[in-house]
C-alpha cells in the first residue's frame, strides 16, 4: 500500500509536466509556424496596378528575367528587400520574357527595371541626395508634364533598395 502511494506521488505529477508541456509547445510552436498567406507573393504573372496601390504602402515593381544575369544577381537582394519590408512595403518581380503582356503598359526598355510609387499612389520622387546616388528616369505626359512614372534601370543592391523604400516613408 505504501509502495503503491509512493509511485502514484511520482507519476501524478510527471503525467501533469508532461500535459503543460505539450500544450507550451503545441502553442508556441504553431505561432512560429503561422505564415501570413494573404501577403502578396514576391514573383507575380501580371500587374494590376490600381490593386497594388489600393494597399496603401510604398510600391517597388522589379521588371527582370530568370535568363538575365544582371536579375539573377540582384534576385538574391531583391528576395531579402521582400522579406523584410513584408507588410511595410510592396515588393514584386515579374518575368518578362514569361509574362510579355504584364509589361505592355510601363517603360520597360532594358531588364532590369524597377517602377516606384509612393504609399499614396503616386510615382515616387527622389530627393536630390539619393537622386545623386541612383540614377532615375523620369516619365512624364507631354501635353500636362504630370509626372506618370520613376524608373531605374539596372541592378539595384539590398542597401540601394532599402534607402528608396526608407526615403518612400517605410519604417524599419
Amino acid at each position: 500500500m505504501m509502495e503503491k502511494k509512493r509511485v502514484a506521488q511520482i507519476v501524478v505529477p510527471a503525467v501533469i509536466l508532461v500535459i503543460i508541456a505539450s500544450i507550451w509547445f503545441a502553442k508556441n510552436s504553431n505561432s512560429r509556424t503561422t505564415v501570413d498567406d494573404s501577403w502578396p507573393a514576391l514573383e507575380i504573372t501580371s500587374v494590376d496596378l490600381e490593386e497594388i496601390k489600393a494597399k496603401g504602402l510604398p510600391v517597388m515593381i522589379d521588371f527582370g528575367s530568370d535568363s538575365c544575369l544582371p536579375c539573377r544577381q540582384m534576385a538574391p537582394a531583391l528576395a531579402k528587400i521582400y522579406e523584410e519590408m513584408r507588410g511595410k512595403a510592396v515588393i514584386h518581380y515579374i518575368d518578362v520574357w514569361k509574362y510579355p503582356e504584364a509589361v505592355r503598359d510601363f517603360p520597360v526598355r532594358v531588364i532590369p527595371t524597377q517602377v516606384f510609387f509612393t504609399a499614396d499612389g503616386e510615382p515616387y520622387k527622389p530627393g536630390a541626395e539619393l537622386a545623386e546616388e541612383i540614377p532615375f528616369i523620369f516619365y512624364k505626359t507631354k501635353d500636362t508634364d504630370e509626372l506618370v512614372f520613376t524608373v531605374h534601370e539596372g541592378g539595384l543592391t539590398q542597401e540601394q533598395m532599402r534607402a528608396i523604400l526608407m526615403e518612400m516613408g517605410v519604417a524599419e
